[in-house]
């Protein structure tokens, strides 16, 4: 089966372990990058035409209200020809306890259906929230299957790549 990771990530000043610390690549990306490799998949970064600011406070604020306003933030692009792909890995950090708002945008143009979607979101210690329940609603004809949860990018290797092979 032919998959792609698709994820939004966030580079810049980022809450981690308890610290605001500067990352050059996101924790998303960093996971991203990993199941790309051992699943031999294409990828795809969601990006904003307007990016949240990589200042901890204002991105806070910015994706704050964007969720508060149901926003759906304009991207730069999309991936192309889904439609050759049978399983999509979907990645994307823990905001207010569901998915970024940039990622309502892709899955709301994207045409699922009858996609498989591996939902994985880092996190600094909510989880899943109930972003996977939101990813069944924003694309009912796709199988979501079993989601991981990491906190930050710190993952046991031999978990996830249980994970991508269940």
């Amino acid at each position: 089966m032919k998959s792609i990771v698709i994820y939004f990530s966030r580079a810049g000043y980022n809450y981690v372990n308890g610290q605001i610390k500067k990352l050059t690549i996101g924790n998303v990306e960093i996971i991203a990058n990993k199941i790309a490799k051992l699943t031999n998949s294409d990828t795809f970064k969601i990006e904003q035409v307007y990016p949240y600011s990589k200042d901890y406070s204002e991105c806070i604020d910015e994706a704050k209200n964007d969720q508060r306003n149901d926003a759906r933030p304009e991207l730069k692009n999309y991936p192309q020809n889904l439609e050759k792909y049978d399983v999509i890995y979907l990645g994307y950090p823990n905001y207010w306890g569901t998915m970024p708002m940039p990622v309502f945008t892709l899955l709301e143009k994207a045409k699922l259906t009858n996609k498989i979607i591996k939902p994985f979101c880092s996190h600094e210690g909510s989880g899943l929230g109930r972003s996977k329940e939101d990813i069944k609603k924003l694309c009912p004809e796709a199988k979501v299957e079993k989601a991981i949860a990491i906190h930050g990018a710190n993952y046991i290797e031999e978990e996830l790549e249980n994970w991508i092979i269940k």
